[in-house]
C-alpha cells in the first residue's frame, strides 16, 4: 500500500469510529459565528415607558451575561458562540411590530425573536411566530385567552397568567378586608380601552358580582390620554372605598397625580401597569405606601436580590416589581434550552421549553400548558418596597396594609 493510500485509508477509518462512536455529526460541521437574536420593541411612542422599565434592560443584560461568559454553550459543536443582537423600533405600534418581527424571521434571518411590550402587541405578532415555527415568549401579555391560544399557537408560551386570576386575587383582597369592617362594598372601575384593560376589567366584573360588591363607577378612556383629571374628578364624586385602574404606566402616573391634586383618598387604591415601576416611586416618595398594583416580589429572595443588583448595575435603575423578573425567567429559560439542546434547532428548543424543567430567578419553574402559573398578582407597597400580598398562601407573602393613608405631598 503507498503512502497516498495509508493516509486515505487512515481517514476513512477515524471517520468511521467517529461514527461508530457516536460522535455528534455537528462537530464534523463549522460552529455558527454568533447566535443571532432579534427584538422589535418600542423605543418611542405610548408604550417606551413600560418597554424601557420591563423589556429592553432584560434583554440587555441577558446578552451582555452571555456573551460575558463566551457566548451560548453549543455543544454540538463544542464550543460557546456569542450572541449578536438584531434591533427594531416598533413604534409602539402592533401593526409595525408585526412587520419587524417578519422582517427578522425572513430577511434577517435571525435565529430567535424575542416579543414586543404589552398584551396587544404580543398577540398581534403571535401568528407571525407560528407560521415560521419561531418560539413566542410572550412574558408581557395578560390574556384569559391563554388556554385557549396554546392550543391554536404550538409556538406560543405565556407567563404572565389570565386575567380572571388577577381580578379573583384582588377582589379576595378586597372581600377579606370588607368582610373585617376595614371597607365598604363600594367599588369604583376604570381601564384602558385596549386589550388588557378591556379583559382586565370584564373579568373583575364577574369577580366583583361574585365577591358581592357594588359597582358605582365603571367606565374606559382611550389609549394615550393626556388628560384624567374629569376621571378622578368622576371617581372622588362616588366616594368609594375602593378604586381600581387598569392602566399602562403613563396613565398611572396621570391617575396618581391627579388623585393626589384632588385629594381622592380611597382606602384601597390599585393602579397598574405602572405603579410597581420605580419610576413611580420616585415621583411620589412615601405617598406610593400602601399602593396596590399587579405583581410584586419575595425580596426575602436571594435570587431576586442578587438580580435586582444586576439590572440596577446595568441599567442604572432597579427592575420593576411585576413583569421584569418574569421577563428575565423567560429568558433564563431560552438560554436553557439553546443549551441543552446544543445547537440551533427551534423546533427543538420549543419542545424543551414546553416539558423541561428550569433554574431561575424566581426559583424552579416548569410551565404548565405552556403557561407559568407561579406568580404573583397583587403586590403593594410597604416601607419602601413592593412586596407581593396574593395568593396570601404563597412564601414570602405580606399581609396587606388597608387603609391607604392619606396624601402627604
Amino acid at each position: 500500500m503507498d503512502t497516498a493510500s495509508k493516509h486515505l485509508w487512515v481517514r476513512s477509518l477515524a471517520a468511521a469510529c467517529l461514527i461508530a462512536w457516536g460522535a455528534p455529526p455537528a462537530l464534523a460541521q463549522q460552529a455558527p459565528k454568533t447566535v443571532r437574536i432579534g427584538w422589535a420593541v418600542a423605543k418611542t411612542g405610548p408604550n417606551a415607558g413600560g418597554t424601557a422599565a420591563t423589556v429592553t434592560p432584560n434583554y440587555r443584560l441577558w446578552v451582555e451575561e452571555i456573551n460575558a461568559a463566551g457566548g451560548l454553550m453549543l455543544k454540538a459543536y463544542g464550543k460557546r458562540v456569542p450572541v449578536e443582537v438584531v434591533e427594531y423600533d416598533d413604534r409602539s405600534s402592533a401593526e409595525e411590530a408585526v412587520r419587524a418581527t417578519e422582517r427578522l424571521m425572513t430577511h434577517d434571518k435571525v435565529d430567535f425573536v424575542l416579543p414586543p411590550w404589552g398584551t396587544a402587541s404580543n398577540l398581534a405578532v403571535a401568528p407571525t411566530y407560528e407560521k415560521h415555527q419561531y418560539p413566542l415568549l410572550a412574558a408581557t401579555s395578560v390574556t384569559d385567552k391563554a388556554p385557549e391560544l396554546v392550543q391554536r399557537w404550538k409556538h406560543a408560551f405565556f407567563f404572565l397568567g389570565t386575567s380572571a386570576a388577577y381580578a379573583e386575587q384582588l377582589l379576595g383582597v378586597l372581600a377579606r378586608a370588607r368582610d373585617q369592617g376595614r371597607i365598604d362594598s363600594r367599588l369604583a372601575l376604570a381601564h384602558i380601552a385596549d386589550g388588557f384593560g378591556v379583559e382586565l376589567a370584564t373579568a373583575a366584573r364577574k369577580a366583583a358580582a361574585r365577591h358581592g360588591f357594588e359597582l358605582v363607577y365603571d367606565k374606559s378612556y382611550p389609549i394615550g390620554s393626556q388628560d384624567l383629571a374629569p376621571l378622578i374628578g368622576e371617581v372622588r364624586h362616588k366616594a368609594a372605598d375602593s378604586f381600581i385602574a387598569f392602566s399602562y404606566p403613563p396613565d398611572s402616573m396621570l391617575l396618581a397625580e391627579q388623585a393626589r391634586l384632588q385629594g381622592l383618598a380611597p382606602k384601597i387604591m390599585f393602579l397598574g401597569v405602572g405603579a410597581q415601576f420605580p419610576m413611580f416611586k420616585q415621583k411620589f416618595g412615601t405617598d406610593v405606601q400602601a399602593i396596590m398594583a399587579p405583581g410584586g416580589v419575595d425580596f426575602d429572595s436571594p435570587l431576586i436580590r442578587d438580580y435586582f443588583r444586576r439590572h440596577k448595575a446595568l441599567a442604572g435603575y432597579e427592575p420593576d416589581r411585576f413583569a421584569s423578573t418574569i421577563q428575565y425567567t423567560a429568558l433564563q429559560m431560552l438560554q436553557q434550552a439553546i443549551e441543552r439542546v446544543g445547537r440551533i434547532d427551534r423546533a427543538a428548543v420549543t419542545q424543551e421549553l414546553r416539558n423541561g424543567r428550569f433554574e431561575t430567578v424566581i426559583g424552579p419553574v416548569k410551565l404548565d400548558n405552556q403557561m407559568l402559573t407561579k406568580l404573583w398578582y397583587v403586590g403593594q407597597w410597604q416601607d419602601g418596597e413592593f412586596h407581593g400580598i396574593a395568593p396570601a398562601t404563597r412564601e414570602g407573602a405580606r399581609p396587606a396594609l388597608i387603609p391607604k393613608p392619606a396624601w402627604k405631598n
